[in-house]
């Protein structure tokens, strides 16, 4: 079966988004200087390039939590359809986490939101069924990847360790107690140092 991946940009502190996310600052206060790496920074390098495209390899199916697809909470209250534009970066369906339930939404270049209010085990299941060999990947944001670290589902995790100390946020290793994984690569650039780890195997 292939992998299941997941790709994080981290500070050194532990925080993958930082305090205050909001529409007008979806990544938080500063949390943008986690991801210079690979939105235009001058001074990344060959190193981000490759790590980029890792980041944007294609895959079969997408799992993302509701802070990750929009700001909005509750309810749905408006014609909200993500960050990305009309035509997201991820040509496959995506399964987003949610509490409240929404139609499908369709979106162009292949992308289809579908919202899931079972849990993440539920969505998961769908990922897997709907990708056909091609793949899931844990698209963020850091609730839904602990919830698959702890579901023991991913077999590659990559993170960007940005030079960067955010002090609060969302921090994506609480309440993970082991970290089964061993680093396989690793590149640097002045902006990060992005380590590709593997799932350590049992047996």
């Amino acid at each position: 079966m292939p992998d299941t991946t997941c790709h994080m940009s981290i500070s050194l502190d532990g925080f993958v988004a930082g305090p205050d996310q909001s529409r007008d600052n979806p990544l938080g206060k500063r949390g943008g200087e986690l991801h210079g790496w690979h939105v235009g920074d001058p001074r990344a390098t060959e190193a981000d390039a490759t790590a980029n495209g890792w980041l944007m390899r294609p895959r079969g199916a997408y799992v993302m939590g509701r802070n990750m697809f929009g700001p909005i909470r509750g309810e749905w209250n408006g014609p909200w359809n993500g960050w990305w534009g009309p035509e997201p970066p991820y040509h496959a369906p995506v399964f987003v986490l949610t509490h409240h339930a929404r139609e499908p939404i369709e979106m162009e270049g292949g992308t289809t939101f579908h919202f899931v209010t079972e849990g993440f085990d539920v969505a998961y299941a769908l990922a897997l069924e709907t990708a056909d060999g091609r793949g899931v990947d844990i698209a963020g944001g850091g609730s839904t990847v602990r919830q698959a670290l702890s579901a023991g589902v991913i077999d590659e995790l990559t993170l960007d360790i940005a030079p960067v100390l955010l002090g609060s946020g969302e921090r994506l290793f609480d309440g993970i107690e082991t970290f089964d994984f061993e680093p396989v690569e690793v590149l640097h650039s002045p902006l990060t140092t992005h380590i590709r780890y593997r799932r350590v195997a049992v047996g």
